[in-house]
């Protein structure tokens, strides 16, 4: 009996149409059903479909307006990457199955692990998984039970104490938003959450504190990549004495989601606590996941592609994008800054009117918002490196929402 191949599985033309609407974006803009539907379209005419929901219907990160949130556009070896790994669906579970991309991670996570003092670790879907395994490796190597972290900290760590059955100690910050070492109790039995680059206005808790602790943790979500640049590594020192850092390499090492690392400064210690054995498996899995996508391999090629002096030329050029529109913002007397930028985060508001009126006056995508101590703040994160930041000052200047209740 022949067996006919299924073309659904095989290289198509397809593949050339969809790089076509990705480019064109002139797909049908028809509807989608409601309910699934009985007989299929066809993948060609999903392909028209889709793209104009898809890409049309997307935040357009990569705008030369976008300065909103911590999550970049991504470079197209990226993109490219991604459909190779999803060609082949590898499992970075069983390495039988992933034998290139899990000799992949193993280079990415020893090239980046020394650039924060670690010996080594593993990729996850994120820094929320990264600090939950961080105090998972704190709890069973050196038995705390208690974490203390700032108020600034990501909600990440309050759902890690929450499934660890840990305890949590929330501390003030202070007026640099920076976690209060005023407010520290005693540490001896404690893991020490430091945050480097607050979600809200990417304030760097004080790392001159890591070895206070029993375990000391950094998340390092936002501002890690900085190790990577000459000019502004420096932010972070002290961040090598750690026991666990975690980096998000889906914010500023322009990875797509979901990608990031969890390190440990005694890699053996803490394997041990996070390896799980199966008799269908062929080595322990290391770590909360299971089953992972072949990430490294992508944030593997941009490496490749940029080399460290890329990768800090683009944090570079946006650490002075963020600069330059806190230099607007103070000569401006409608504005009032929070502070000045410490990791490209400029957080302010106009005078006059609300922040989250003026940011909805605004192009799409331009601004965020955030609430610091109840009071709700325009928030501008560089996370884009094509973001044209003459365009972004002008049209703040230029935005006018006067809101008669803020009159004095």
């Amino acid at each position: 009996m022949t067996i006919k191949s299924d073309d659904s599985f095989a290289v198509t033309d397809g593949l050339n149409r969809a790089l076509e609407l990705l480019v064109s974006r002139r797909g049908d803009a028809a509807q989608l059903p409601h309910t699934l539907p009985e007989s299929g379209l066809g993948e060609m005419q999903t392909l028209d479909i889709l793209s104009r929901h898809v890409l049309d219907q997307a935040a357009q990160l990569g705008a030369a307006s976008s300065l909103a949130h911590m999550d970049p556009p991504t470079p197209w070896i990226t993109w490219a990457m991604t459909l190779w790994n999803a060609s082949l669906n590898q499992n970075i579970l069983h390495e039988m199955t992933s034998p290139f991309a899990t000799q992949a991670e193993t280079l990415v996570v020893n090239w980046l692990a020394p650039y924060f003092g670690m010996q080594g670790g593993h990729f996850c879907a994120g820094s929320t998984i990264g600090n939950l395994t961080g105090l998972l490796v704190a709890r069973d190597t050196v038995g705390v039970n208690t974490v203390i972290a700032s108020q600034a900290a990501h909600l990440s760590i309050a759902k890690a104490c929450r499934i660890l059955g840990l305890k949590l100690v929330v501390l003030p910050v202070d007026e640099r938003g920076r976690l209060d070492r005023e407010q520290l109790p005693n540490l001896d039995d404690a893991c020490l959450v430091l945050t480097a680059g607050t979600t809200a206005t990417g304030s760097i808790d004080p790392l001159d504190l890591v070895g206070a602790a029993k375990w000391t943790h950094v998340d390092a979500a936002w501002a890690g990549p900085l190790r990577l640049s000459p000019a502004h590594s420096a932010k972070l020192d002290g961040i090598e004495k750690a026991d666990s850092v975690a980096v998000s390499a889906h914010k500023w090492l322009f990875q797509p989601k979901d990608s990031a690392l969890v390190m440990f400064r005694d890699l053996a210690a803490a394997n041990a606590a996070i390896s799980f054995d199966g008799g269908y498996l062929a080595k322990p899995n290391v770590g909360v996941q299971g089953s992972r996508s072949a990430a490294a391999i992508v944030l593997l090629a941009t490496l490749l592609a940029w080399g460290r002096e890329g990768v800090a030329q683009r944090l570079d050029h946006l650490m002075r994008v963020a600069d330059s529109l806190a230099d607007a913002l103070e000569k401006s007397d409608r504005f009032e800054l929070w502070g000045r930028p410490e990791t490209a985060i400029n957080v302010f508001r106009p005078l006059g009117s609300t922040a989250a009126a003026f940011v909805q006056a605004l192009p799409a995508g331009m601004l965020s918002t955030c609430v610091l101590d109840g009071e709700i703040w325009a928030r501008a994160v560089a996370a884009n490196p094509s973001v044209d930041v003459n365009l972004v000052v002008e049209s703040i200047l230029a935005t006018n929402c006067e809101d008669p209740s803020q009159r004095v």
